[in-house]
């Protein structure tokens, strides 16, 4: 790696400050946001792993650039003391690495036209993945990127393999030159770097043998492979390649041969090692497994859990509820918006919140228009389809919609529409709520994504 004297500055680009933490190393020594990081002790900085790994010392020196001017400064840190930056973007020398595969269940591709343009960008960067657990597929690793790995230790990493086989997986991504999963990961396993695993099933593609063979040759690399999450295929409307969903009967099957394999590999490995998505389960009717099912990890990037966080999180509500005098001035009906896969499940606890509570409640599974009915997660919604909806079906004193449509920095939805929009529409105030313990938040005045039409 280049020492910082060796770079040319009118073309490097360091990591933007938009904040400085008090009490922390860059407060005591005088850094300002708006300048520039482009060094930690003559190391240039390309991004946030960068910063952590080489801000780990105890004396430091730092390279900025302000208003043109390259400053620098020196300080101690304790070993738990912060750097206390934050910065504008967790990449500095690149705005994300792009996906060279051309998945024809990639949902990128298949997103309607005229959505804002970061929508169609195919991310799939290996700093993500090991930053904010986003799945990446290891075929765009340059050699600079598996030493970065092997140095500082990037573990876990968090990698979408879909099929273990060489040719059958150049196939599924078409992408003739992706290299070969599985002796990437035995690399992986020479550095002692754990990964946690995707399969994206599709029906006839990559389910019945080919998924007992990926799943086996993963569980071979246990335990540099952690676990194996099993996902159903997403098909918008747009999709042209001739995928289609999974039957009930498929998915039934599908999760069953899952589930069988879990007694074995928590005899062999002391966890269970492959999970099924929650989509599995509302797609069929089965119930969720306990959260001691998921073996303490926190997979919910892919949807891993999230419906047993929601339903242990209302048992505690419930007795919460029990010991509160509830005096509600404002809101005597509530409309709780949702898509349809989760419908039912809401259905059935808003009738206990209802008898709880005393006020009525009722809920809304929304359509996903935009996208097609086969999009059916709550976090892919639009605001204009909810809009619509709740102006035929009508709605109540309080339209509850889920926090993740907004998942967004700017808190926007896929539409480009914010909380706020939607309330001014509607003339009612609008809560976000990922859990029944938010709706009742919003109910007692304590909740802070409340949002009222102006």
């Amino acid at each position: 790696m280049a020492l910082f004297q060796e770079l040319d500055l009118a073309t490097f680009r360091g990591g933007q400050i938009t904040g400085i933490e008090p009490g922390s190393v860059a407060a005591a020594i005088g850094l300002h946001a708006g300048d520039e990081l482009l060094a930690v002790n003559d190391q240039p900085v390309q991004d946030i792993i960068d910063v952590q790994f080489y801000a780990a010392d105890e004396e430091l020196a730092l390279t900025i650039r302000r208003e043109g001017e390259i400053l620098h400064f020196t300080a101690e840190r304790e070993y738990h003391q912060a750097l206390g930056l934050e910065f504008s973007h967790p990449t500095f020398d690149t705005d994300i690495r792009r996906c060279n595969n051309l998945c024809e269940f990639c949902f990128v591709l298949q997103m309607a036209p005229k959505f804002r343009r970061t929508l169609y960008i195919k991310d799939d960067d290996y700093r993500y993945s090991f930053l904010f657990g986003h799945y990446v597929t290891l075929t765009n690793l340059s050699e600079h990127d598996w030493q970065r790995i092997r140095q500082m230790r990037l573990s876990p990493l968090y990698v979408s393999v879909h099929v273990t086989d060489l040719e059958e997986r150049r196939r599924y991504l078409r992408n003739h030159a992706a290299p070969d999963i599985m002796s990437q990961l035995r690399q992986l396993a020479t550095w002692g770097i754990e990964v946690h695993t995707q399969l994206v099933i599709t029906p006839g593609v990559n389910d019945g043998r080919t998924l007992t063979k990926s799943i086996h040759d993963l569980a071979s690399l246990y335990p540099t492979v952690q676990s194996i999450s099993v996902v159903p295929v997403g098909l918008t409307r747009q999709h042209k390649y001739g995928m289609r969903p999974h039957t009930k009967e498929e998915a039934t099957a599908t999760l069953s041969y899952v589930e069988s394999l879990q007694a074995d590999f928590l005899a062999r490995f002391g966890i269970r090692f492959v999970y099924p998505t929650d989509e599995w389960y509302l797609v069929t009717g089965r119930e969720v497994p306990p959260l001691v099912a998921y073996d303490g990890y926190e997979l919910h990037e892919n949807g891993l859990g999230m419906v047993r966080h929601f339903l242990d999180d209302w048992t505690a509500v419930q007795q919460e509820i029990g010991n509160y005098q509830l005096s509600i001035d404002n809101f005597q009906l509530i409309t709780l918006v949702t898509g349809t896969l989760f419908a039912e499940t809401l259905r059935q606890t808003a009738v206990t919140f209802a008898q709880l509570t005393g006020v009525s409640v009722s809920v809304l599974p929304v359509v996903n228009e935009r996208l097609g009915a086969t999009i059916t997660v709550a976090g892919l919604l639009m605001a204009e389809d909810v809009l619509k909806q709740l102006e035929t079906a009508g709605y109540g004193d309080l339209v509850v919609l889920p926090r993740v449509m907004f998942d967004h920095p700017d808190r926007i939805s896929l539409d480009d529409l914010s909380p706020q929009d939607v309330a001014n529409r509607l003339q009612r105030p609008v809560a976000l709520a990922d859990t029944l313990g938010d709706v009742w938040d919003a109910l007692i005045g304590e909740s802070a994504v409340l949002f009222w039409p102006v």
